[in-house]
């Protein structure tokens, strides 16, 4: 049975490292008190070491060790055997090379999909979707492909932001660039703000957090959902 935290960000404005979502991974991860941290997406290019540093200082405070899976020498060992894994955001693109160059990208969905239970924020949110063609972020390396995990049957759009009234930027929304994937695909995108998430528990996916999620099919008017709500994309 599925057991997911789908976070769109780790960091909320004026707030430390995971603050905000603290609470909620006390109990998420109450069964074990060594979690594995997936460090590949490397935010501003920090290193495996310094990023598993951080993340280590902020579920310190709720007494969760934290061990980086570039500390193991066999990393499908450790998935294998964690009692928990966090995948944390930066650059998607490298997330999903590094997931396919050691071979764990099916290892990882088959733990998940046993019960281990996962947290993602950022580009660990995205990668839990179909594909990763929804990022926001920069193409820096190739990845062998876009699918990734697929534990829920959509897209994610982590921090997604609604236009703002009279703002001059001429650039395209979140929105425009949603419909420009569904011109030529056909999977669901769920655009989440900063702050929500999602609870995954088997098959029931719950919008968690402060704020709507918006949600957009193809050729459908986009959908707000509110705090609470079940999807249930077709």
């Amino acid at each position: 049975m599925k057991k997911m935290i789908i976070a769109s960000t780790s960091t909320l404005y004026r707030s430390n490292y995971l603050e905000y979502l603290l609470p909620t991974l006390s109990t998420f991860f109450a069964n074990g008190s060594t979690i594995l941290f997936i460090p590949y997406a490397r935010p501003g290019g920090i290193s495996y070491n310094s990023y598993t540093n951080l993340v280590q200082q902020a579920f310190s405070s709720i007494d969760i060790t934290v061990k980086g899976i570039h500390e193991y020498e066999n990393p499908r060992e450790a998935l294998k055997n964690s009692k928990g894994i966090f995948t944390g955001g930066g650059n998607t693109f490298e997330l999903v090379n590094q997931l396919y160059k050691n071979d764990i990208l099916k290892p990882l969905k088959e733990v998940i999909e046993q019960g281990v239970p996962y947290l993602g924020t950022s580009a660990g949110s995205n990668i839990c979707g179909v594909n990763m063609k929804n990022t926001n972020d920069m193409p820096i390396v190739y990845p062998p492909s876009f699918k990734t995990l697929g534990c829920i049957p959509f897209n994610i759009n982590a921090h997604y932001l609604d236009p703002i009234e009279g703002n001059t930027h001429m650039g395209e929304t979140r929105e425009t660039r949603i419909k420009e994937f569904h011109v030529c695909n056909e999977t669901a995108v769920l655009g989440l703000r900063e702050g929500s998430w999602l609870e995954v528990i088997d098959q029931t996916i719950t919008l968690k957090g402060n704020y709507t999620a918006r949600l957009f099919e193809k050729n459908k008017k986009p959908v707000e959902l509110a705090v609470g709500e079940i999807l249930l994309p077709k």
